[in-house]
């Protein structure tokens, strides 16, 4: 019997459709799940008469691959793959193939690797986007671990990605160990803000008092072959939007709960942000956003004592609809600038080597983010490798810097209308901050926590922003003696 190229365990809809996709392009694919019944139904239905081969034992399961054995585990992060791993080490060899393709913690993934490799096992974590019709048409793949080991599978994951416009597949080795894993993460943070954005859009543009098919048509005419807000998000977001409640003359978007729930990405990448110390306040107005919407009993409670949400646009739609397309847009940018701060800071604390241009590729097609913005991302770090923020780049920069004025008008009219724009807030007010050469709100905390705390401050030089420094370059550190009379100033010397 012809043994397998790879294995696939998990048959629930990304493990199946994966197994699926690799069948589809010539491999032969050996399936397992611990329920044995799932891949009994996945045999007998959508599998049956391909080149797929059940099993339901893990040594079956392991003895049908050629060697070097190569796994790819599709079951829930956390204990799941622990489990599995402990489960598959007894019959592995040294230069078989673990491939996580879940959305697992990075830093699991750099444990796993580690322990792994010890034992001459090589290890993968992989993210993969593109729900289950990327994962059975082509998704974006983002590998992480060792070299040889991705080169073991580069040619599977390549056939089985999705292909960008010019033919380019969506996979391509990010790092070592939680690389893959990491950028995946952030991947996931900058959906969650991408979605916030437009589902902001989308509540003002109801407050106007447009229904759900007018706004699709907008954002329908906003994912046009040409316009800079083209992308997947916007698309889904036309074609949902017009879908009518089953047996009423109701838009089905007016009939869903208002409840957003979440899987732990969006709350990965906050976490990270905190611990690397970079600002993502769009992506966790996202994450925050999500959290309120889960408090119903809570909004509906404080709805009856508060009238100010009850207001009404009174101006010109049409105008609107163009301030909040560029709005929207700038947005975005600020976003993804929060996205890619935070990939650029990871790669160089857990020495991943992130090529910031070379994931913008990937992620042109195939998965949730794709847009045809992703091109000029992958322009601007081609252009320059070292831009220190995305919204550095002369396109963006002039871009940003020509309209940041719709931005502010959007949230001015929203807020008047009662409409929150948390997310359309906080990107506009980071673009306000990292272009501010001087932040006086910062001054005035400097001085307090040095006040209470005598934590001590910097200082800028007279008449410029500049730090001052001493003749060896060095930052020079002040503390006053705030209850000393007189108040005496002294350097911190260290």
């Amino acid at each position: 019997m012809k043994k397998a190229d790879i294995g696939v365990i998990g048959m629930e809809v990304m493990g199946k459709s994966l197994a699926l996709n690799m069948e589809s392009k010539g491999y032969t694919v050996a399936v397992y799940n611990r329920t044995g019944q799932k891949t009994k139904d996945f045999a007998d239905g959508p599998a049956k008469g391909k080149n797929i081969i059940p099993t339901y034992e893990i040594k079956d399961f392991v003895n049908a691959l050629e060697s070097p054995k190569k796994i790819m585990m599709m079951v829930k992060e956390g204990a799941p793959v622990d489990g599995f791993i402990e489960m598959l080490l007894p019959f592995l060899k040294k230069g078989d193939l673990i491939i996580d393709g879940g959305n697992s913690f990075f830093k699991d993934t750099i444990r796993r690797n580690k322990n792994l490799s010890e034992k001459g096992i090589f290890f993968i974590g992989t993210g993969v986007s593109g729900g289950e019709e990327g994962a059975l048409k082509g998704p974006a793949i983002m590998p992480g671990g060792q070299k040889e080991a991705y080169q073991l599978v580069e040619k599977i994951f390549r056939d089985i990605s999705a292909k960008a416009y010019d033919g380019e597949p969506c996979v391509d080795y990010i790092g070592p160990d939680g690389a893959g894993h990491f950028v995946k993460t952030i991947h996931n943070g900058i959906e969650y803000g991408d979605m916030q954005l437009i589902g902001e859009v989308v509540w003002f543009f109801k407050n106007t008092g447009m229904k759900a098919d007018r706004i699709a048509d907008i954002m329908a005419r906003w994912n046009g072959k040409d316009d800079i807000l083209r992308s997947y998000l916007i698309e889904i977001t036309a074609d949902s939007m017009k879908q009518k409640h089953a047996g009423s003359d109701e838009f089905l978007v007016d009939r869903v709960a208002d409840i957003t729930r979440m899987k732990g990405t969006g709350t990965w990448t906050v976490q990270s942000a905190l611990e690397l110390l970079v600002p993502i306040p769009t992506i966790a107005a996202a994450v925050f956003s999500r959290e309120m919407s889960q408090d119903k009993d809570l909004r509906l409670a404080m709805s009856k004592n508060f009238s100010f949400s009850s207001g009404k646009f009174g101006g010109n739609p049409e105008e609107m609809i163009d301030v909040a397309h560029d709005a929207l847009y700038i947005a975005k940018i600020s976003s993804y600038a929060q996205g890619i701060a935070l990939l650029t800071a990871a790669s160089s604390v857990y020495n991943f080597n992130l090529n910031i241009g070379r994931i913008a590729k990937i992620w042109r097609a195939g998965c949730i983010i794709r847009a045809q913005f992703l091109d000029e991302i992958t322009r601007a770090y081609e252009a320059n490798p070292n831009l220190p923020n995305l919204l550095a780049s002369p396109k963006f920069a002039g871009f940003v810097s020509a309209n940041i004025g719709k931005l502010a008008r959007f949230i001015e009219v929203a807020h008047q209308c009662g409409v929150p724009a948390l997310a359309m807030s906080s990107a506009f007010d980071y673009i306000l901050q990292i272009t501010s050469a001087v932040m006086p709100s910062a001054q005035v905390s400097a001085l307090q926590r040095d006040y209470f705390g005598a934590h001590g401050y910097f200082k800028i030089n007279s008449g410029s922003p500049e730090l001052m420094v001493n003749s060896e370059g060095k930052v020079r550190e002040f503390h006053t003696e705030w209850l000393v009379p007189g108040r005496p100033e002294k350097e911190i010397t260290k």
